[in-house]
């Protein structure tokens, strides 16, 4: 019956994108995150329905789609030449069969965040894409939440549907994509068109937002604490009674506090004590490493070049025992340890070019969305989407790229998919050319606030 379910789940989508071939591209954003071949006992594991409904996406806006003024941005040239620099360092690697393992799926997620642009053509498709993201990544986040509830989870103890331990299913890697979308999900239960917007939906949203802040417990991330972070200070610009959220923040940090399990409190309060703690000297040595690398290696080694680090780690363990402090020092050795770091990935694998483009492509971005925000922010009722919808995407960016100084997910799909969704977006601003109406020439054209949105999609 489990795959029974999933078969039938996709044959749906399949059916409905022959008549509406933009739900191809929803499909396929549901099997890159999900990934229900590897949920599945037998029936999805030898069919390639990854490519299958890319394939068919790709037909579809080839055949169907209007491509008046559909033009290519600079971000998806630079993604072009992001991905042409790492085939090359792939065919250049220091160690050909994994590199080739990794850029397996790699150019897959390049190569959709370059596509994703060209379908984004109306409001309706921005808020379809963002809406199957958040839900695809639901399906991981509701399971671990409600696990963490139950159990408290631990680390690497908390089973999101598969014991496999990459891609979202990896405790960091969902902390970090977790805390980022909840911006995105408050969005959509204010701005969303495609649910009535009522109290069933701000419910199922707070209560998602809920579990997402769930899972850095659940996972025992230290990653995700950080994000928790970031994303309190920068939920500062979109709240106008600061001193209440800040006061609200606080409180609900000192109710929440005792009922954390004690694994996650003994795990957090490594991050103070990293001297003495082997995984966070673990990182310091091999991003030690991967410097020293680079200085030899400009041009980086290929995709997994870490396989060759040979580390050595100095720990130091304080103890105070009354006026007597006990230093203990220790020397670990490890080999062949990830980065633990988009930076370093992209230092490491992708030499300073690579690392270079990558930095321009996420630090435009967050631009981009400024730029956004800011052009729209006093616009008309009907574009009164688009300056929030760039704000929340700059918000999920920046929780990113945070979140990225200590997990290496440079070539994560969904945050390319973020990236296709911002550079569509831009496009979409440029297409239709939305001008700038401020508030009172609104009420000058008649607009009032009881009028009917016109939906660009």
């Amino acid at each position: 019956m489990h795959d029974l379910a999933l078969v039938g789940f996709l044959a749906i989508l399949f059916l409905f994108g022959l008549r509406r071939p933009f739900i191809f591209v929803l499909g396929y954003v549901y099997i890159d995150i999900v990934s229900p071949q590897r949920l599945s006992y037998y029936l999805l594991n030898s069919i390639p329905i990854s490519l299958i409904f890319f394939l068919a996406a790709f037909l579809g806006w080839l055949a169907v789609d209007d491509k008046k003024g559909t033009t290519f941005s600079p971000r998806q040239l630079l993604l072009v030449l992001l991905l042409a620099w790492a085939a090359w360092t792939t065919w250049h690697a220091d160690f050909p069969a994994a590199a080739l393992d990794k850029w397996s799926w790699v150019w897959k997620s390049v190569v959709f965040a370059i596509f994703l642009p060209l379908v984004l053509r109306t409001r309706l498709r921005v808020e379809a894409l963002l809406l199957f993201m958040i839900l695809s990544a639901s399906t991981l986040i509701i399971t671990g939440g409600i696990k963490t509830l139950v159990s408290g989870g631990g680390y690497g103890e908390l089973n999101l549907g598969v014991a496999d331990n990459s891609n979202l299913y990896e405790g960091s890697t969902i902390s970090t994509v977790a805390i980022a979308i909840i911006p995105l999900i408050l969005y959509l239960a204010r701005y969303g068109t495609i649910f009535p917007r009522g109290w069933m939906v701000r419910l199922y949203s707070l209560a998602l937002a809920f579990a997402c802040l769930l899972i850095p417990i659940g996972t025992a991330a230290r990653t995700g604490l950080v994000c928790i972070g970031a994303l309190a200070v920068l939920m500062l610009r979109e709240t106008k009674r600061r001193f209440l959220y800040m006061a609200g923040v606080a409180l609900a940090v000192a109710v929440a506090v005792p009922f954390l399990p004690a694994s996650y409190t003994e795990r957090m309060h490594t991050i103070q004590g990293y001297q003495s703690d082997v995984s966070a000297g673990t990182r310091l040595a091999v991003w030690k490493w991967t410097w020293n690398y680079v200085q030899d290696h400009p041009f980086g080694g290929g995709f997994n070049c870490y396989l060759q680090n040979r580390l050595t780690i100095h720990l130091t363990d304080t103890e105070q025992s009354g006026d007597v402090t006990d230093i203990t020092h220790a020397v670990a050795h490890d080999q062949a340890r990830a980065f633990h770091s988009s930076y370093f990935e992209m230092l490491g694998e992708q030499g300073w070019p690579g690392f270079l483009m990558w930095m321009l492509l996420n630090v435009s971005g967050i631009a981009q969305m400024s730029l956004i925000r800011r052009r729209y922010r006093h616009s008309a009722e009907s574009e009164a989407w688009i300056a929030p919808l760039a704000g929340s995407l700059q918000i999920a960016h920046l929780i990113y790229m945070v979140g990225s100084l200590f997990v290496g997910i440079a070539f994560e799909s969904f945050v390319y998919m973020l990236i296709g969704l911002q550079i569509g977006l831009s496009g979409y601003c440029k297409r239709t050319g939305a001008p700038l109406r401020t508030p009172w020439r609104r009420a000058a054209g008649g607009t009032g606030p009881g009028a009917k949105m016109v939906a660009a999609g």
